[in-house]
């Protein structure tokens, strides 16, 4: 530890404020225009695509994000306060344009004192996070600022282990990102199946069969209740979570464990307000949080035909919660869809499930690599494991 030495983030870094881009242009349809939030940031630190914001306004020039831009989140609207301050970076992309949006800082480096990459895990570490959100202000939302930001302290090693550090944990990341990729590829494998005969009705056997009013004979239009039910999530407070096996299941992702379940698995989760239209698969039992709502009883059709049909239903129509997007069960009557014979649903289940085999041992892997760089994060930035 003779080594390392006291810095001040303000004495080696800047952040820079977002624009405040017109909320008449902000969508939800995918335009490829995507404007940052701090819905972006993952628990934790890093970037995700699961809440992105869309804008098809006037784009100023000086407010377009680079891939590899360093970003930090300076507003949080949960209850524990568990993303602000948490560092990102920009993904590479050939299509998406990403917007500097207000409430998001850029950061940029006034010197070559720190490793770029020490100090972006730096600030996904849990001692600086807290620091960041003991001090915030505000009530509902919570608010941290350049400058708070920039007071931080904190004792850091020579550069060169600096840096031996950033490219040790950065690795876990890169294979995380990879197997995400390969996760994304498995889902549009099987998407594109179900549409092409479910929604395109190049179903085997189509040749020979009727169809009347967009109908295949041996088919049913139902509404979307008919064949499945959501049900409510149930209560369970920050401090209630305990390590144990079962996972608890929030909107759009894992946000916990538990050592109780509620819900036998496999099922289906969905968010309840705001994330209308994001699905998890869950395999094993689980603990559905009461900000979600689930599907456990799939009526004799199969997980994995039920888990594509939700992916081309467009829910976000039945938005009860005025600015922020709700699903009201009461009117899920009111989509239509088509029901086909069960022995083709079980044909596309049976051509699917080694695809979904693979992406849930593809999950695991990413969970294992989450687990391990987590565990590690503190242990190199406190110097307790050497490099």
């Amino acid at each position: 530890m003779s080594e390392w030495k006291k810095v001040k983030l303000g004495d080696i870094l800047e952040i820079k404020h977002g624009f405040a881009f017109s909320g008449e242009h902000i969508i939800e349809d995918d335009n490829n225009i995507v404007l940052v939030t701090p819905g972006n940031f993952r628990i934790g630190g890093g970037f995700q695509e699961k809440k992105c914001k869309f804008f098809d306004g006037e784009i100023p020039q000086d407010y377009i994000l680079k891939e590899g831009d360093f970003i930090v989140t300076m507003t949080d609207l949960s209850k524990t306060i568990d993303t602000l301050g948490f560092s990102a970076y920009i993904p590479k992309s050939d299509k998406r344009i990403y917007l500097h949006n207000q409430r998001i800082g850029l950061v940029s480096f006034k010197n070559d004192e720190c490793d770029r990459g020490y100090i972006y895990w730096l600030m996904r570490t849990r001692a600086y996070q807290r620091t960041i959100a003991n001090t915030s202000t505000g009530s509902t939302v919570h608010h941290t600022s350049p400058t708070k930001i920039c007071d931080y302290e904190c004792f850091v090693p020579k550069k060169s282990t600096q840096h031996r550090i950033a490219t040790i944990l950065s690795r876990y990341d890169s294979l995380i990102e990879n197997y995400q990729k390969q996760i994304k590829l498995l889902e549009e494998a099987a998407q594109r199946l179900y549409k092409e005969w479910f929604v395109d009705l190049r179903f085997p056997g189509h040749e020979n069969t009727k169809i009347v009013d967009g109908v295949p004979e041996g088919w049913e239009k139902k509404n979307v209740n008919n064949i499945l039910t959501f049900h409510r999530g149930y209560d369970l407070t920050h401090k209630e979570f305990v390590d144990g096996p079962y996972p608890v299941v929030g909107s759009t992702s894992i946000i916990g464990n538990h050592n109780k379940y509620k819900i036998e698995g496999p099922g289906i989760v969905t968010g309840r307000s705001g994330s209308l239209g994001v699905y998890q698969l869950i395999w094993d039992n689980y603990w559905p949080h009461n900000t979600s709502l689930y599907i456990s009883d799939f009526k004799g059709h199969n997980v994995f035909y039920i888990y594509c049909l939700l992916k081309t239903v467009d829910f976000t129509t039945l938005n009860s919660g005025g600015a922020i997007p709700s699903l009201n069960r009461n009117t899920l009557s009111n989509i239509s869809v088509m029901e086909p014979p069960m022995n083709l649903q079980a044909k596309f289940s049976k051509i699917v499930m080694p695809m979904f085999k693979r992406l849930r041992h593809l999950q695991s892997q990413i969970r294992l690599l989450a687990e391990a760089r987590d565990r590690l994060l503190p242990k190199l930035m406190s110097g307790e494991i050497l490099v």
